[in-house]
């Protein structure tokens, strides 16, 4: 069955569902080690996307802004651009400045590649600063295809092909849907086989939730830039998501590097496909630790499809994320009722539900009258009082629960926590007896029995205690 998808050309969002290109590529950019984030645009575009980060992480946030005002806007921002760069590099001296575009300069047009291009042949000293920009325009596209376009900038500007390979080392391009837990996950099962595993971008190295011993006002962790400049030696790449097709393209045809591609790896079959991969890639078995975590997860799914089957279930979320918990739902017998995302998608078709809505919050509240969970990120919460279901928090924003960025659904173990989270909270809503539960239901038996003998008595009138 292919899904319906459908597109709400509403006037207006009401309650928004989705976020901004340039606040993707700005999260891309914070998995880049030593790097400055840089929204050119309004001093509140950078603030907004700067709040929400915070906090979803809890963590700092390295992120700058060209700080365009209404003449700037008006006569070309390359003055702003020039002194944010230079500013930047004199007081952190960062390895990367990752420069994203946003609707207000979009709209102008300016071309930022150009205005770089004068500003390294004026400033010399910025020769050994790598400096990516992304056009990521925020009145199109959403959250990860700015993640997407960043990754595809990154690849651009930095690999460079390598003759001398590492038979051991393989990239990964990750997409946005994934958490700093995801991908320590996913290079721990990569390196289970004598792999070594570059991601790019990489967040589980700055956003992972560690304190570090010394403050830095860049991204601490992340992709170094030598690794980035030697993508060009590894012996594969895997991307993981269909957001990350473009960057795997693009990095196979600058270096030459061919690439395999994985929608997901939530799921059994979608693990099963991963580690065969990698069994394969590598000449090595799995281990028996991913053996005994696969018989693990199937006893969980087991365990937990009394719980699940049946259920219908309201999800907004990513392209990704969409197909990826979506997907899971339904090995688990769920039914996808209502079904809103934010972008385009080639996965949106192959959803296992009737219709794939491209809308908002207010779209997939009207759709989720009759479901019995609701999944979404954290601006749902008021969405699942009113319709009095039980709520699960997964993607960007993540504000009102801790741990976000430790959230794992990924991997035979990430999909069997999964499995447990979906099952326990059913298991929640349902009636749990007490003493006064059981007393209260016992007087109601007694007085139910009495009430039919009387009116059994009546009937026949034959019976000697009538008499």
């Amino acid at each position: 069955m292919m899904a319906i998808v459908n597109t709400n050309h509403k006037a207006c969002t009401v309650n928004p569902l989705k976020m901004s290109q340039p606040i993707g590529a700005a999260l891309a950019f914070m998995g880049l080690n030593n790097c400055m984030p840089t929204l050119h645009g309004s001093q509140g575009c950078t603030s907004f996307g700067l709040v929400l980060f915070v906090r979803h992480f809890r963590e700092m946030i390295p992120m700058q802004t060209t700080a365009m005002n209404e003449v700037n806007t008006i006569l070309g921002g390359m003055e702003n651009i020039e002194q944010a760069i230079v500013n930047i590099w004199e007081r952190t001296k960062p390895a990367v400045i990752g420069l994203a575009s946003t609707g207000l300069t979009e709209t102008k047009g300016d071309d930022v590649n150009a205005y770089i291009k004068l500003i390294r042949a004026k400033h010399p000293e910025l020769a050994d600063t790598a400096i990516v920009y992304a056009s990521t325009p925020d009145y199109v596209g959403a959250f990860q295809d700015g993640w997407s376009k960043a990754a595809v900038c990154i690849i651009q500007e930095t690999a460079e092909p390598c003759q001398v390979k590492q038979v051991n080392r393989v990239n990964v391009l990750p997409g946005s849907h994934l958490t700093p837990a995801d991908i320590d996950e996913i290079r721990e099962i990569i390196e289970s086989f004598g792999l070594f595993a570059v991601f790019i971008p990489d967040i589980s190295g700055s956003l992972d939730g560690h304190i570090p011993e010394d403050f830095t006002p860049t991204t601490l962790g992340g992709t170094t830039v030598l690794e980035l400049r030697t993508m060009g030696a590894a012996r594969a790449t895997i991307a993981i998501g269909e957001q990350m097709h473009a960057a795997a393209i693009e990095l196979e045809m600058k270096t030459g590097v061919p690439y395999t591609m994985f929608d997901r790896l939530t799921g059994l079959d979608a693990n099963d496909n991963f580690v065969q991969f990698l069994s394969k890639l590598s000449g090595k078995p799995v281990a028996l630790k991913y053996r005994r975590q696969r018989s693990q997860l199937q006893d969980a799914m087991l365990d937990a499809h009394f719980y699940t089957g049946g259920k219908k279930i309201a999800i907004g979320a990513e392209p990704d994320l969409l197909w990826s918990l979506g997907s899971f739902l339904s090995e688990m017998g769920c039914e996808l009722a209502a079904v809103v995302t934010t972008t385009q998608s080639p996965l949106l078709e192959k959803m296992p539900a009737e219709e794939v809505l491209i809308g908002d919050l207010e779209d997939l509240e009207m759709r989720a009258k009759d479901c019995d969970l609701l999944i979404t990120h954290s601006h749902g919460r008021q969405m699942a009082e009113r319709l009095h279901i039980p709520f699960l928090r997964f993607g960007i924003p993540t504000f009102d629960r801790l741990g976000a960025a430790h959230k794992l659904t990924v991997g035979y173990r990430g999909t069997k926590e999964l499995a447990f989270e979906l099952a326990n909270t059913f298991l929640a809503e349902d009636h749990e007896a007490t003493p006064d539960s059981w007393r209260e239901t016992f007087q109601e038996i007694n007085t139910e029995v009495a009430s039919e003998a009387q009116t059994t008595c009546a009937s026949n009138g034959s019976c000697s205690s009538c008499n």
